[in-house]
């Protein structure tokens, strides 16, 4: 969406203002279908910071999502401008993958379409 939509933007707002990490959202982007949980930014870094702390190889990058997100410098709320799935999957077919959930950042000006709710994958 070359213009974000206002609907999904309130969403995300109220995720971030709210705190909750209880919303269920499907989105397409790029084609892909991203299922999954909104978590406020703060959540989401602190999360993705904590899993690669445990990895020796990516360990040393925790710090990059450790660090506080940039602040708002003009003193106005500003709206989100991206979603923050935690336990998310991109299904295919009758996948999803990661099958256990994944963390993934989507900018909400590339939401194509949306739905509340988590979509369910089975294994035939």
């Amino acid at each position: 969406m070359s213009n974000p939509d206002e609907l999904l933007v309130a969403v995300s707002t109220a995720v971030e203002t709210g705190g909750s990490n209880q919303m269920s959202l499907t989105v397409v982007v790029g084609g892909a279908v991203i299922t999954g949980r909104l978590a406020p930014e703060a959540v989401w870094r602190e999360r993705v910071a904590e899993v690669l702390k445990d990895s020796d190889r990516l360990g040393p990058f925790a710090d990059v999502f450790a660090r506080k997100a940039p602040g708002n410098q003009s003193g106005r709320n500003e709206a989100p401008t991206h979603l923050h799935f935690h336990l998310a999957r991109i299904l295919q077919g009758t996948l999803g993958i990661p099958e256990t959930g994944g963390m993934y950042r989507v900018a909400i000006k590339d939401v194509s379409a949306w739905s509340i709710g988590d979509l369910i994958h089975s294994n035939p």
